[in-house]
């Protein structure tokens, strides 16, 4: 008896950490594949779409989906794309996601395939841009998309792909992105038991995936203050009541929270103020002013605590210099959280995919992802992609959402890779 006991735990051991060895076609076709996906990046690229207007690409996407023989369903979160793919082999349902939109900024025209685009963003002419990578994961997940449905028969279990609109968040007044594609019900037929995501990032080695267990990206949440004062003529002060000069003093006190109020030994907070409007003219003082801003942190309740505490300061502030202040605050994205026990399987998986030298376990980043409303429903994990070129001073690689923006396509491969092992891995019977 204690024999037989023992033999199936054994089983059991070797079921979780044993690592799917891929078909023998995979390299090759791997190799195949991967002059596509540089030019799926590089046509998506040139073409960039806004949030909830990402038409051209979702047909694109379909088109392609549809050509290798998948499941595809349009008009998902709006313009999105779902696409289902049933292995030969049987498995559980593993969900992939890339996200499609671009964002408003004007690229200059250093590269062959530099972006033209421009569009209306609250009634503003802007520019568009791929200035964050979301053209490279599309073309990534196309990449695997592809690769898998050439290997079908050996393909465990059924694989959804995700193309996700509006990650960057919807115009304004408008739903979208990941919260609206849980809310529709895009993870439920079929049910999906797990799902995986990677973000690019330009200060990352191109070739190496970062990770971090547990918390691993920050919640965002936008706020508006509009202080309530009285007007004046500027050199009477005494006359009203000055508006700036308050929301001058709840920029100060807003900065107390994290400093002073927050346990900061559980987790970094950061509170940002990244706008202050008021007045029309040096010698007027305004009946109001607006202040915008954003806070981060890598915990719910902190989260949670946070939003309080800048609703009691402005408004008791203001109240103090017998003024108003009116606070919203809106959740443009929850704590990204990788659960330690799906990480413990999928770091393993990456390691076979690239190498356990090329992964890499990294500090919390202060940006903040939609995908974690997918963890709200369904476990979920998600990585980062190095986009940098080797040897490059991290410091010095441009930056996320601007117009310098860019990466080394030769980490592509490495997504790919990383996709395809875990659909292996966690479809395994």
């Amino acid at each position: 008896m204690k024999h037989t006991f023992l033999s199936i735990l054994a089983i059991i051991i070797l079921l979780t950490t044993s690592k799917a060895q891929l078909p023998q076609s995979f390299p090759a076709l791997l190799k195949q594949e991967m002059p596509k996906v540089v030019e799926w990046r590089r046509y998506f690229h040139q073409h960039p779409e806004l949030s909830t207007r990402e038409v051209n690409t979702a047909g694109k996407v379909a088109e392609l989906l549809r050509s290798w023989g998948l499941e595809v369903q349009t008009g998902m979160a709006k313009t999105g794309v779902k696409a289902i793919l049933k292995g030969g082999r049987p498995g559980g349902v593993v969900a992939l996601r890339a996200d499609m939109d671009a964002l408003p900024i004007t690229e200059p025209s250093t590269l062959t395939f530099a972006s033209t685009a421009t569009g209306m963003l609250n009634n503003q002419a802007v520019g568009i841009m791929h200035a964050c990578g979301h053209d490279a994961h599309m073309a990534i997940l196309l990449g695997t998309a592809e690769v898998l449905s050439k290997m079908k028969k050996d393909v465990p279990g059924t694989v959804v792909f995700i193309f996700q609109p509006a990650e960057e968040g919807p115009p304004a007044g408008e739903k979208g992105g990941a919260p609206l594609v849980v809310e529709e019900g895009a993870l439920l037929h079929p049910k999906v038991d797990v799902i995986f995501g990677l973000h690019i990032f330009s200060n990352l080695e191109a070739g190496t995936i970062g990770y971090k267990s547990g918390a691993a990206m920050a919640s965002a949440d936008f706020f508006t203050i509009k202080v309530n004062g009285k007007g004046s003529h500027g050199a009477n002060p005494w006359l009203g009541n000055d508006p700036i000069i308050i929301a001058a003093q709840i920029l100060e006190g807003l900065q107390h929270i994290v400093s002073r109020q927050e346990d900061i030994t559980k987790a970094p907070a950061i509170i940002t103020v990244g706008a202050i409007n008021g007045g029309v003219r040096n010698n007027i003082i305004p009946e109001s002013c607006t202040m915008l801003g954003t806070f981060r942190t890598f915990d719910n309740a902190t989260q949670k605590d946070i939003a309080a505490r800048i609703k009691r300061t402005a408004e008791m502030i203001a109240a103090s210099a017998g003024a108003t202040a009116d606070v919203s605050i809106e959740t443009k994205a929850l704590v990204t959280t990788n659960p330690p026990g799906i990480a413990k399987r999928a770091v393993p998986a990456l390691e076979a995919a690239i190498g356990a030298d090329r992964v890499v376990e990294v500090p919390w980043k202060t940006v903040a992802e939609d995908f974690s409303f997918y963890g709200t429903t369904t476990p979920s994990f998600f990585f980062f992609l190095g986009g940098m070129p080797k040897g490059t001073d991290p410091d010095k690689a441009p930056a996320h959402h601007t117009a310098e923006f860019s990466i080394d396509e030769s980490g592509f491969e490495a997504g790919v890779k990383a996709f395809v092992q875990l659909v292996f891995d966690f479809n395994k019977k």
